[in-house]
């Protein structure tokens, strides 16, 4: 016999009823955006606002593409920048941080809770604060005005650490032990047990860490000069600075520079949830 419910019929449609309202709350930014690059000039500034557009369009669009066309650089070195930087560090981001917390979480050695808490203590500083010292070791390594300036600061971010840390811990030892006891090494261990394990953890972070590359327009004005050295958000923004006429193609890029994260996220989102369901695992 299965198990008994004890939450009501009314209790469910509570329920359902207050997901959808969050679903909605949640979709409202994506939608408009949507609706906001599909309406014509006339549209874009009516007030008071509408949320629907009366006569959608795709003129926003070929404006910005002919925009784009006209460039002094072509845009898809601008693209190619983008993503290169947002893929190759998403990837050193999630190894670095699954190699580095690998250690720290199944192994005891002298120090060890001293540097997690220091990594803890990092997660207060921002950005921002890092600014000047990440320029200055940029700058003294010869770095500034390449790629590498916009990749290896955020490839060693203690957020990622922490994360994969805490889903490491839960981890039992007993695999570890097993893995050893067959002659694996540390290597071994941490791709073939420890990866597969925290596979919820390495997903959300390499989501986050390509949404962070991808949209990171101030590391870009603060390392790179030349101008096709830069990236595509930083591109684009310069194309639509550009007053009233350039209204439409504005509201069109804020859809073009969510395509590639938002499809990132909807091809992964099936195994986030799979794995999220198995991810607490206890010894």
């Amino acid at each position: 016999m299965g198990a008994k419910s004890y939450r009501s019929v009314w209790g469910n449609a509570l329920v359902v009823f207050f997901m959808g309202l969050v679903a909605v709350f949640m979709a409202f930014p994506l939608a408009f955006a949507i609706m906001h690059s599909l309406k014509p000039l006339d549209e874009l500034f009516l007030f008071p606002p509408r949320f629907f557009v009366m006569k959608p369009s795709l003129k926003n669009f070929t404006d910005l593409f002919s925009l784009m066309g006209n460039s002094f650089v072509p845009f898809t070195r601008y693209f190619f920048n983008s993503i290169f930087v947002s893929v190759v560090g998403m990837l050193a981001h999630v190894v670095l941080s699954s190699m580095a917390a690998y250690p720290l979480s199944k192994h005891k050695f002298p120090g060890s809770k001293v540097l997690f808490q220091v990594i803890i203590l990092s997660l207060m500083f921002t950005g921002f604060v890092l600014g000047i010292p990440r320029f200055i070791v940029m700058n003294s390594v010869g770095m500034i005005d390449t790629l590498w300036a916009l990749l290896l600061p955020g490839i060693a971010g203690p957020l990622g650490f922490y994360l994969m840390r805490q889903f490491m811990t839960q981890v039992p030892d007993a695999l570890i032990e097993s893995a050893r006891i067959d002659g694996a090494s540390e290597f071994q261990i941490w791709w073939r047990i420890m990866m597969p394990n925290v596979k919820p953890a390495w997903l959300t972070l390499g989501l986050l860490a390509f949404q962070g590359f991808w949209g990171d327009t101030a590391s870009v004005n603060l390392y790179i000069h030349t101008e096709s050295m830069k990236t595509l958000p930083l591109a684009m923004g310069y194309l639509t600075n550009a007053g009233i006429a350039r209204a439409g193609a504005g509201a069109a890029v804020s859809i073009v520079l969510l395509a590639p994260p938002l499809a990132i996220f909807i091809i992964t989102q099936t195994n986030i949830i799979e794995t999220m369901k198995s991810s607490g695992i206890k010894e």
